[in-house]
């Protein structure tokens, strides 16, 4: 058997095959779910993997879930990145995990989610904010970080979006150096990933997923922030496609 777990997220598609068959894949979601869902079967059409085989099982989750139209079940990112944390790491964790569209934080205790908390209303605490402002200062999103680290930190007070990019526009405008507003903008991520995570009572064992789960700068900067270690799987990224493959696998084992 394989079982395949797809998260489509508003800005990357996380791909995680297992069973019969082991690998994983990114690639950007696109202006279309559906057609990035075409893509993915395609893809795993040249890996061998047909996905409408009596032998697959496939789970979608994320943002564009619906639109995974050779998906057997759409399961919620909490339920998908919570069993993706346990298989990654084990034991009682906070899963922290900062999207494209939303930043959501899962409590673990004993293999079970016992809390969530989600940030799905403003842009601000995500991804989203970190790619408007990276274009805002002509900068890929590698860059931003790594002119963030040899910057001082301007601040950025404002909660929306919208607003603090015309803070950045009035810093460009003052000649600030692009280093110092990039520490700004990323301090001002931290900041709001931290706030949302400490309205939760959150474990001894801190976890990132998503895709800044390979920016060391980041985890350093959101550990200084907490006060506690943040870490940081290698499949991090993959969280919700794995934990989607893994309830792939189950539910055909109940039946």
């Amino acid at each position: 058997m394989k079982y395949i777990g797809v998260d489509i997220g508003s800005t990357a598609s996380k791909v995680v095959v297992r069973g019969d068959a082991e690998a994983h894949f990114v690639l950007p979601t696109g202006w279309s779910s559906k057609e990035t869902a075409g893509i993915i079967r395609e893809r795993l059409k040249q890996m061998q993997v047909d996905v409408d085989g009596a032998d697959t099982r496939v789970v979608a989750t994320g943002y564009g879930r619906v639109s995974v139209e050779f998906a057997d079940q759409v399961i919620t990112e909490i339920t998908c990145h919570a069993k993706g944390a346990k298989m990654l790491v084990g034991g009682d964790c906070s899963v922290i995990d900062v999207g494209g569209q939303d930043t959501k934080v899962i409590i673990m205790k004993n293999g079970m989610v016992q809390d969530f908390l989600m940030n799905d209303k403003c842009s601000a605490g995500t991804g989203k904010f970190l790619e408007i402002m990276a274009n805002r200062l002509g900068a890929a999103m590698d860059e931003l970080f790594e002119l963030a680290k040899d910057g001082v930190i301007l601040p950025i007070s404002s909660l929306c979006t919208v607003f603090a990019e015309s803070e950045i526009i009035n810093y460009i405008g003052e000649g600030r150096k692009r280093r110092d507003i990039a520490a700004g903008v990323v301090d001002s991520v931290v900041t709001k990933v931290a706030q949302l995570s400490q309205r939760r009572r959150l474990t001894d064992r801190i976890i990132l997923t998503g895709g800044l789960s390979g920016n060391q700068y980041f985890i350093d900067s959101l550990s200084a922030k907490l006060r506690q270690k943040v870490e940081a799987p290698a499949l991090g990224r993959y969280a919700g496609a794995l934990g989607a493959a893994v309830l792939a696998a189950e539910k055909v084992k109940k039946k």
